[in-house]
This record gives C-alpha cells, structure tokens and sequence, in this order.
C-alpha cells in the first residue's frame, strides 16, 4: 500500500471540470515513457498512486489519467528523494522550491481542459514535472522556471526524456513569454498574491488560466476564462502552494506574521465557503461539517468518515513560524472517535499532528496527539507545549484519519507561542 497523508500536499476530492478525448503532442515522450514502464521499477507504485489518489479522489480525464500514468515523476526529484517519488505529496527540489503533489498537478491539469491543439504557457519553480504531465495532452508547452539551477536541470532532464515539444525558458514567470503569445491555456504552478497583467494580456480570448492566488497561507486555486478581454473569475478550491520568488514575494501586500503563529477557523465557527469548503483549511477530504451540539456542549466542528483501508481523510493548513524568534508553542484541540481501526500500514491512524519546515522547507520536526483507536465517545482535550526547531520557518497542522477506518471528531484547534 502507499504511504500517504505525511507529506505538504495530499489528494482531495472535489468536483472537477472533464474534457474530451484525444491526443495531443509530445507522443514520443510518452512512447518512450510507456516502454520504460516495462522495466520501470517505479511503474506498480506509480499505477497505484493515480489508481488511488488521483481517479480515486475525483480526477476523471482519461487523457489526464494516462499521463500521469506515463510520465515517470522520479526522473524530476532528486536522486534521494525517489523512493517517496509516488507518495500524493510536495517534495522539495532545492532552492527553496518543492515540485508539487500528483493529485494537484493531474487536478490543474484537468481544469485546464486540454486540447491536442493548444499552444500552453506553464510556469513553474524549476522540476519540469507539470511540462512532461502537459506534453502529450497538447500541440506545444512553453513552460518558464523561475530559479535557474532548477531551470538548467529541468531543461536538461526534458530533453533526455525526450519531451521534444515542451520549449524551456528561465526567468520571470510574470512577465510571460510575449514572443509566443497568444496562449489558449495558462498554468500556474507557484502563487502571486493576484493574476500578474502580462499573463492577463498574453492570454488569448477565449482561452482559460489556472492560478493559485492570495495571502502566503490562504490561497485560493482559481480558473479563469477570458470573455471580451476580460477576466471571469470561477474559484475552485483552497491550497497551498509555494510563492513566487524575489521582488513579487517581498512586494506582497499582505505578509505573514511568523514571530504570532495562529490556526485559522481551528473552532470552525467560520464555517464553510461557498463550494462547500472549510474556510481557511485545505486539502479537504472525506470530511462532514457539523453544526453546534449544545448538549455536547461543543459548537461547529468537523468529522471524517472512512470505510476504505488506505483511503485518506483529512484537513491541513499552513501557518509562518520563525524557529528562530518562537523557541515554544502551544498546540491544543479536541478529539472524540469511534470504532477506529489502523489501515494497512503503521502510518495509517487518525491524528492530529504539528509539523515544522525549514527555509529549504525540508522537515525539520513533527508532533503528534494520537494515533486514536478504538473508541472515545466523549470530547478529549489535549495540550502540549512543544519546542520548535531553530531553523524552522513555516509549520503544517495535520487532522484526520489518515488510512484508518471509523469516525473522528475535531473542534478547537488552537496553537500560540509561549511567551
């Protein structure tokens, strides 16, 4: 079974957009993938990866679905990082940056609906990853790395696979690549605080883009189709995705607090958006919103359902954390759960789970409350101060099942420094 549910980003289901069969360019990249699949040591671990957290989690694009099949994503990790190059998580690639989780990249991917003659403008942190998920489905993929040691290497890991239609710039992904212009799709792999207007121009009419805009922590993924010249906004789903780089980073409006580490909705009396996810969270799985139980004497609060062994159910957030300013935290919620039992790997328990990153946003420490079995008809609290790592810079708060089996409950999350 795969491991999953440990790492930044993880699988979710919502409803997605379809589109139509067909091929597109990039046949020889994928042929060659296909014949490596025969002696790929890496091809059940990765079947099983788009069997279970990307169909099984809501992405239905057959075109989509084979190339993720096909595209071999631990030929654009690092060596050392190969093992876990199938677990539905981001890992990172250096330089700060992380590539980003399969379900996130087959998810975009669909939303952008692709066509076997669309000319796509990505821009990404440097695996070159999206490109080669891209590249069967369309004529051509101009795609932009915007640190160029990740760049260099992308470009050279594309042309030993043999992406011959995937066309690789290094710069600022702002400012779009005008000489190719127009686009009929765009994609966005990193996140500006708004779309950047080059991006807007450059954007045929007609065409469509998928972004992740907002604050560092709360983002919302957005698609966007051009009607007029004009933008029409359509808001998918809450994310996290890593920030652009440099000037646009530090030219944010909003900024994140590291030094006052807070959850938030961790009461959930925010409740949900309007797509039916819980404000302030994502990666959203599984989960049941629940109204006030006064004679439980506890108010909105979120539950995980899960009959499968191995099938995630959760809710994540983000959070800045400078280890360097905060030396401890307090970590507290509440918790009640019934007939719990483990999935089929140690991993595989409900939780609820502090973890920390570094600069380079490698893991640095991880706390957990739990695993919880059995049975817990009653709330718990749990509180626990915990140290924070010296070089920690942002943390991730973990809930839910996990792979295990049963009903957990949560309610008022709260972290804080200890002064």
């Amino acid at each position: 079974m795969m491991r999953t549910g440990f790492l930044v980003t993880l699988a979710v289901w919502v409803p997605v957009f379809f589109c139509g069969a067909g091929r597109g360019g990039g046949v020889l990249a994928q042929e060659e993938a296909g014949q490596q699949q025969a002696t790929d040591a890496y091809a059940a671990v990765r079947h099983e990866m788009v069997a279970m957290a990307i169909e099984g989690a809501g992405v239905k694009d057959p075109r989509v679905l084979q190339s993720m099949r096909a595209t071999l994503r631990h030929e654009f990790v690092p060596e050392h990082l190969r093992p876990d190059a199938y677990v539905d998580g981001a890992l990172p690639i250096g330089d700060e940056q992380t590539i980003s989780s399969p379900f996130i990249v087959a998810y975009m991917t669909e939303c952008l609906e692709p066509k076997a003659t669309d000319k796509v403008l990505e821009i990404g942190t440097g695996s070159g990853y999206q490109a080669a998920v891209l590249s069967p489905l369309v004529a051509d993929v101009y795609t932009i790395e915007i640190v160029e040691p990740l760049g260099q290497r992308a470009i050279r890991d594309l042309e030993r696979l043999g992406y011959e239609n995937v066309h690789v710039k290094i710069g600022d992904g702002f400012k779009g690549w005008a000489e190719h212009a127009p686009f009929d799709k765009i994609i966005v792999t990193c996140s500006p605080e708004k779309v950047p207007q080059p991006l807007v121009d450059q954007l045929a009419d007609g065409g469509m883009i998928v972004i992740p805009v907002g604050q560092r922590h709360q983002q919302t993924l957005m698609l966007l189709k051009k009607e007029d010249g004009k933008l029409v906004e359509h808001g998918l789903r809450p994310t996290f995705f890593v920030p652009m780089t440099g000037r646009a980073e530090e030219e944010r409006i909003v900024q994140p607090d590291p030094d006052n580490p807070q959850i938030v909705n961790g009461d959930f009396e925010q409740g949900l958006d309007e797509n039916d996810f819980v404000k302030g969270w994502y990666y959203q799985r599984l989960l049941q919103f629940q109204e006030a139980d006064p004679e439980a004497e506890v108010g909105r609060h979120v539950k995980f359902v899960n009959e499968v062994p191995g099938q995630d159910a959760h809710l994540m957030q983000g959070l800045a954390l400078d280890g360097s300013r905060v030396s401890r935290v307090e970590f507290r919620g509440k918790v009640r759960y019934e007939d719990v039992k483990p999935g089929p790997t140690e991993w595989d328990q409900p939780f609820m789970a502090l973890t920390f990153y570094d600069a380079q946003r490698r893991e640095v420490g991880r706390h957990y409350f739990g695993p919880f079995k059995g049975n817990a008809k009653q709330w718990k609290s749990f509180s626990r101060r915990i140290r924070v790592p010296v070089s920690t810079r942002e943390a991730m708060v973990r809930i839910g099942m996990f792979g295990a089996t049963g009903s957990v409950w949560f309610d008022e999350l709260s972290l804080a420094p200890v002064k």
